[in-house]
C-alpha cells in the first residue's frame, strides 16, 4: 500500500519541485537570501498561509492580501494546462525525431549493403 501511494506522488511532487524555481528567481531577483526566504515562505505557507508572497522591492514575506494582490484560479489552471500540453509536445517531438533518426540510419545500413553488393569486383592485380 504505501510503494502504491509513494509512486502515485511522485509526479505531484515533481511538479511542485518545478514551480517552486519561480518564486525562488523572483527571490534571486529581489537580492534576498533565496534559502532562507524560500524556507520562511514554506513555513508560512505550512500554517495555512494561503496569501503570504515575497515583496519583490524588499524582499520581505508579507500578506499578498494587503498589497491588493489576487491570483486568479482560473488563470494559473490554464497556466498548467498549458505548461503540461507544451511539455508532451516537446516529448512527442523528440519521439518522432529519434524514431527518423533510428530509420534514417538502418536505411543508410540497408543502401551501404546494397552498394557494395551492386559494385564490380575487380580482378587480382597481376605481378
Amino acid at each position: 500500500w504505501y510503494q502504491r501511494r509513494v509512486r502515485g506522488q511522485w509526479p505531484y511532487r515533481a511538479v511542485a519541485e518545478a514551480l517552486k524555481v519561480i518564486p525562488k528567481t523572483l527571490m534571486q531577483n529581489c537580492g534576498v537570501n533565496t534559502i532562507r526566504t524560500m524556507t520562511n515562505l514554506t513555513a508560512k505557507h505550512a500554517t495555512g498561509g494561503t496569501s503570504w508572497g515575497v515583496d519583490g522591492d524588499t524582499g520581505d514575506i508579507v500578506d499578498m492580501k494587503t498589497f491588493g494582490i489576487w491570483d486568479t484560479l482560473q488563470v494559473k489552471c490554464q497556466v498548467m494546462k498549458t505548461a503540461i500540453e507544451t511539455a508532451i509536445l516537446l516529448l512527442r517531438i523528440d519521439d518522432i525525431v529519434s524514431g527518423v533518426k533510428k530509420m534514417s540510419d538502418i536505411e543508410a545500413e540497408k543502401m551501404a549493403g546494397k552498394f557494395q553488393q551492386q559494385q564490380p569486383q575487380e580482378p587480382p592485380a597481376e605481378e
